[in-house]
């Protein structure tokens, strides 16, 4: 049987062959000369390429592939030389292109390797700073809940908030399931617990302090993870579960012995609070290193909001006690002004009442040294006149002290005889010698000048008072006073550090001694010293006692600062009009002036003086009944502003007011006995032309009455 071939080819075998080279030629070609242009396309595209040049001698290599596969096609049939001669250069160029090609990818391929290290180095780097930036952000993080939890920390001032308040927002902020805080004890040999988040303990419980769990936190001042089973990280009940991670930290009580916290310990060493925190149980959870920096920084942010509190506390109870005080300090000082004001209104009383009578003594005796008494009488009225005027420098004194103990006492200064002063205090005190029959020496130094500017009155006090203890505590024999001007070198005593006495040709420092010439003698001082020693201090000068042994008495010595006057001659004379005693009375006789005083013995003794001196004399008793007698006639006003039941001052206005003319209205003048300068300068303030100070004597007020009608006004207060 014969098959017949229906798809025989029409060309043969080694034909076929050919045609298929031949097409695969072309296409291979066309294949070689698309590549370069799309390498082209790329290198136009890519601005970052390196190699561009290794790119344009590889697309030289494929365009020779190319060209020898397109002159290729012309070989399958008869050619010419030409052909083969271009065949033959195109695979030559070829094959030098394609050896170039691969020496330079043997120096190409390192660098290609290099730029893949680099680029591994880069995404490394990159990873890197990714890992950064997380950290960045949890910082940040961190820090949000810092601050966060500080503010809400020190919102407050009390401690207990504090502590409260720590462990709700640091379990909130890192969900923690415990927290507890533990405080030392007053002891400070155990913790207690003294503060938990969930309650799951009793508050109460105590540790020993050195257990070792505790000296490994307090040693450090970072967050340490410690065993869950460790006697303070026990803060829930026992059950079938894995316990989280627990981490301790120490909170510093800053300076608690400064603070002084009153249910805390007062301790002198630094001491820590334990702060322990518990991660969730049956949790894979752990502790990350910025959750451990937040729990440090709160704890710092903790011990300085628990510093701050124990500061307020302390000044609050310092508060208290401080408006405690004051209210006690207030309570005493009104005690004690109304103390004061019940003993200065007792001393007016006493001095009013009491110092009435010595005046009207006084005056009376200076009434009875103007008639006609013989040498007995006269020296008996010179006694009585003497010892009344020493009575009332003893009234004196006890107002005296009361201005001292105030501070509101102040000197007189003015001209004044020393001898004459001296001689006076001798006299004064003599009569009291006799009676335990004593004498009394008085040695005045040659150097000592006679007249001396000073407080004459003060001085003549200091003297009263020193001779006069001097015979009170003398038994037998005498007493000598010696008087004479201090020297230099006998100025400074070490028993006086805070006496500092100056030299100038102005002044001089007069020295008092007072001793006792006595086989016997008693001991003591007298309360008088104690005004002396005022007095003096006052003068500018000091005061001691120098005792001469057991049983043989004791010498008081005092130095006081004296002015010397602008002439040594000069004396203080009063503005008198010397002369007989009629001339006298004819200057004044029917000058009309009118007397206020409620007290009858002081009004009369007032209108005997002025009577005496020839004045028509008005005498009322109360303020309404002076202001309706005092008319254009009257020449002069007394009023006493010692009255309780009136207000001199207050009449004194009111005659102001009643004359319109300064020329028609009378002289107003206050009687006082008080030496206060307050009452001086009330006086002054509501136009008074004079005060004058009890007791009166007749030459005090011929003088008074002199100044007035001579000057219009007293040359100063008498």
């Amino acid at each position: 049987m014969e098959y017949c071939n229906c798809f025989e080819s029409p060309w043969p075998a080694d034909e076929l062959l050919m045609k298929y080279q031949y097409i695969s030629d072309f296409f291979i070609a066309l294949a070689y000369f698309s590549i370069p242009l799309e390498i082209i396309y790329f290198v136009k595209k890519s601005a970052v390429f390196p190699y561009r040049w290794v790119l344009v001698q590889f697309g030289a290599f494929i365009v020779l592939c190319g060209a020898t596969h397109l002159i290729n096609l012309w070989t399958f049939t008869m050619h010419t030389r030409t052909v083969a001669v271009v065949m033959t250069t195109a695979k030559v160029l070829t094959a030098v292109v394609s050896c170039a090609t691969a020496l330079l990818l043997v120096h190409i391929i390192p660098d290609l390797l290099s730029v893949k290290t680099r680029e591994l180095f880069l995404k490394n780097k990159a990873a890197e700073l990714d890992r950064e930036m997380g950290l960045i952000r949890t910082q940040e993080e961190t820090g949000r809940h810092v601050r966060m939890l500080t503010h809400e920390i020190r919102s407050t001032l009390d401690r207990h908030t504090i502590l409260k308040t720590t462990l709700v927002e640091l379990g909130r902020t890192l969900g923690l399931e415990e927290c507890a805080l533990w405080m030392p004890t007053r002891t400070g040999l155990e913790l207690n617990l003294s503060y938990t988040l969930r309650h799951q303990n009793p508050v109460g419980l105590t540790v020993p302090i050195q257990l070792p769990v505790i000296n490994q936190v307090f040693k450090t001042s970072r967050a340490v993870k410690i065993s869950p089973i460790s006697p303070v990280a026990r803060l829930r009940p026992a059950g079938q579960y894995m316990p989280g991670e627990v981490v301790a930290v120490r909170v510093p009580l800053l300076h608690l012995s400064n603070f002084q916290i009153h249910d805390w310990p007062e301790l002198s060493t630094k001491r820590y609070a334990l702060m322990v925190l518990m991660l969730p149980s049956d949790s894979a959870r752990q502790w990350h290193g910025h959750e451990l920096e937040l729990v440090e920084v709160v704890a710092d942010q903790v011990a300085v909001a628990l510093s701050h509190a124990a500061i307020l506390e302390e000044s609050m109870r310092a508060r208290d006690l401080l408006m405690e005080q004051n209210v006690a300090l207030d309570l005493a000082r009104r005690e004690a002004e109304t103390a004061v004001r019940a003993r200065n209104d007792f001393l007016a009383v006493m001095n009013h009442e009491m110092g009435t009578p010595i005046h009207a003594t006084i005056a009376l005796s200076s009434l009875l040294q103007e008639t006609e008494l013989s040498t007995e009488q006269r020296l008996m009225v010179e006694t009585i006149l003497k010892s009344s005027n020493l009575l009332a420098t003893l009234i004196n004194d006890v107002l005296d002290l009361s201005r001292l103990e105030d501070g509101s006492l102040q000197l007189e200064i003015e001209t004044f005889n020393l001898h004459s002063l001296f001689r006076e205090v001798l006299n004064l005190i003599k009569p009291i010698a006799a009676v335990k029959k004593l004498y009394v020496m008085l040695n005045l130094s040659p150097d000592l000048i006679e007249h001396a500017v000073g407080d004459e009155k003060r001085l003549m006090q200091v003297l009263l008072n020193v001779v006069g203890n001097a015979i009170k505590f003398t038994k037998e024999g005498g007493i000598s006073v010696l008087a004479s001007v201090a020297k230099p070198d006998s100025l400074r005593d070490p028993r006086a550090p805070d006496f500092f006495p100056t030299h100038s040709d102005n002044h001089f420092y007069l020295r008092v001694e007072s001793q006792p010439l006595a086989v016997k003698n008693s001991g003591g001082s007298g309360l008088g010293l104690a005004i002396c020693k005022r007095f003096v201090n006052l003068m500018e000068g000091h005061i001691w006692i120098e005792s001469e042994g057991l049983g043989r008495g004791s010498t008081v010595i005092f130095i006081v600062k004296l002015g010397i006057p602008a002439r040594l001659n000069e004396s203080k004379l009063p503005f008198l009009h010397k002369g007989p005693g009629n001339q006298v009375k004819l200057i004044f006789s029917g000058l009309k002036v009118v007397v206020m005083d409620d007290n009858s013995v002081g009004r009369t003794v007032t209108k005997g003086l002025l009577v005496h001196l020839g004045c028509d004399v008005l005498a009322v008793s109360s303020g309404d009944e002076c202001v309706r007698a005092v008319s254009y006639e009257h020449k002069a006003v007394f009023l006493d502003v010692s009255m309780a039941a009136v207000d001199s001052f207050e009449v004194a206005v009111r005659i102001r007011e009643k004359f319109s003319k300064r020329s028609d209205r009378p002289f107003i003048v206050a009687l006082t006995g008080n030496t206060d300068r307050m009452i001086k300068e009330n006086c002054r303030k509501v136009g008074m032309d004079g005060v004058i100070l009890k007791p009166v004597l007749v030459d005090k007020m011929r003088s008074v009455l002199s100044d007035l009608l001579e000057h219009g006004y007293l040359v100063e207060s008498q």
